[in-house]
């Protein structure tokens, strides 16, 4: 096989687990219609794939060891191939919920070996060059997700940007068996109660921040909720503390640098796709445009992020960390901040500058991540470092779709109770999960336009703010580095799981 086999099977892997991110946010106004979904339903078919692979990711690492780390990515994505199957035959909103989760099971065992599988693979030159084609790889597939799910959407159907997966399974499954030989096991204990309540406070989070939506953030289900993911953190800290194998050195949070580069993960996937939802149904729903231009309209976000990101590993090889990452993320949360200009006129075009800032952020910040996380930890930490990181990216996602989604839905009603429409919070939350034509008998069309608008202004604003507001915490605690920036670099510490 040729010595790059197991670098495009580990990339087609990684291509696909993070295309499937985003690759739903073009397809929502479809699935709404196909399933009879609701707001809360699409928030959660978006989350629950993140939220699980936020959760999972440290045990799969763990269990990796234990397994071997080949078997464990062929069933990773084995198990992501059969759950796509059945989101593309799912017949309502919680048969592909469900199937989402596992989705999202299946690519936490696969993302969790792939830096581990190059790093065994490859030696030199050659590991950095795969490691920079890795990294370019994970920053463009989040961007490009809606403009293929768009593509597939408007051509086969909502349910081929999951039955695409299949072939894509096949050939990362028969390339890895073929190009990357089995590792041995390792004595590695899994930590399953640090996993376990982990994944409950994540959980506990997201559910509450969503119920808070419809229920408000004073509701008793919404404290009883935050409550339980409190006392889920608390139990984590407890466990993490005391275990033998933990998943995360608790000490590294005493480190500044490390605190602000997982608060730039949490921030990243947040202020720059958490919004991205809502702007596809609004572009679909209320302006009425295909999938297809839907997902072109968001293309400046797609195209300045994967040319950035090709060429800042070149150009920018020897930058500080913090320079690259702080400033990746100002030009996202300016770049979000500069959507925040709608109103009841306002087509496509308007958002055309601001995401092509927040692009070319993104192709900073993304293949750079991984690096200043690295940095920000003595070696011995290299593996927990790189997977804290890409926990704390998919789960900034998953709490960013909830937090913005509530937010705009809450503008919303405020704009359409202000326009004397009846049962505003009812009708924002239709509006906002892609009902806009099952409310033109009672709003007019200038009233619905002006109601979103506002919603996703009041959630743009709040994504900016929390991208400035990172950016501004790397660059005063992140250490001054000379490391490069990007992955491809020539003595980069490569992050594997413990053996």
């Amino acid at each position: 096989m040729h010595k790059w086999g197991p670098l495009t099977a580990v990339c087609l892997g990684t291509f696909m687990l993070l295309l499937d991110v985003t690759v739903v946010i073009v397809a929502l106004p479809d699935m709404a219609g196909a399933l009879d979904a609701s707001l809360t339903d699409l928030q959660w078919v978006i989350d629950i794939y993140a939220l699980v692979l936020a959760a999972l990711l440290l045990g799969a690492g763990a269990a990796a060891d234990v397994i071997g780390r080949r078997r464990m990515y062929v069933a990773g994505t084995a198990l992501f191939a059969a759950a796509s199957l059945g989101c593309g035959l799912a017949s309502g909103p919680v048969a592909l919920i469900t199937m989402r989760g596992v989705q999202g099971l299946g690519a936490a065992a696969m993302f969790a070996t792939t830096l581990s599988l190059l790093s065994a693979a490859y030696e030199g030159r050659d590991r950095s060059l795969a490691l920079g084609v890795w990294g370019a790889v994970s920053g463009a597939a989040a961007a490009l997700g809606p403009v293929l799910g768009g593509v597939l959407t408007q051509s086969l159907g909502w349910r081929w940007i999951f039955f695409i997966n299949l072939p894509v399974s096949v050939a990362a499954i028969w390339l890895t068996l073929r190009a990357i030989r089995p590792s041995e096991r390792g004595t590695r204990r899994v930590d399953w109660a640090g996993t376990a309540a982990f994944a409950l406070f994540a959980g506990a989070t997201t559910y509450a921040v969503v119920r808070a939506g419809e229920e408000g953030w004073a509701s008793a289900r919404t404290g009883a909720t935050f409550a339980v993911a409190a006392v889920a953190l608390a139990a984590f800290v407890a466990v993490e503390r005391r275990v033998a194998d933990p998943l995360i050195d608790l000490s590294l949070f005493g480190r500044p640098s490390f605190m602000a580069v997982m608060a730039a993960g949490l921030a990243y996937n947040a202020a720059a796709f958490g919004v991205m939802p809502y702007i596809s149904i609004w572009l679909q729903t209320v302006l009425g445009m295909s999938p297809v231009r839907a997902g072109l309209a968001l293309l400046p976000l797609a195209a300045t992020a994967f040319v950035v990101a090709a060429a800042s590993g070149r150009l920018l090889h020897g930058a500080p960390h913090r320079w690259v990452i702080g400033g990746g993320l100002l030009l996202i949360g300016g770049g979000t901040l500069a959507q925040a200009v709608l109103d009841a006129d306002s087509g496509w075009a308007a958002l055309t500058a601001g995401l092509a800032v927040s692009g070319v952020g993104v192709g900073l910040v993304s293949p750079g991540l991984a690096g200043a996380a690295l940095a920000s930890v003595p070696q011995r930490n290299a593996g927990m470092a790189g997977g804290a990181v890409n926990t704390f990216r998919q789960l900034g996602f998953a709490l960013g779709v909830a937090i913005f989604g509530t937010i705009a839905a809450a503008r919303m009603t405020r704009s359409l109770d202000a326009a004397g429409v009846d049962g505003a919070a009812d009708a924002a939350h239709t509006l906002a999960g892609g009902g806009a034509g099952a409310l033109r008998g009672t709003a007019t069309d200038e009233v619905l336009r002006a109601a979103f608008a506002s919603g996703l202004n009041t959630a743009a604003v709040a994504a900016g703010i929390a991208g400035l507001l990172a950016g501004l915490a790397v660059l005063v605690w992140v250490r001054a580095s000379t490391a490069p920036a990007g992955l491809v670099q020539t003595k980069t510490p490569v992050p594997v799981e413990r053996r």
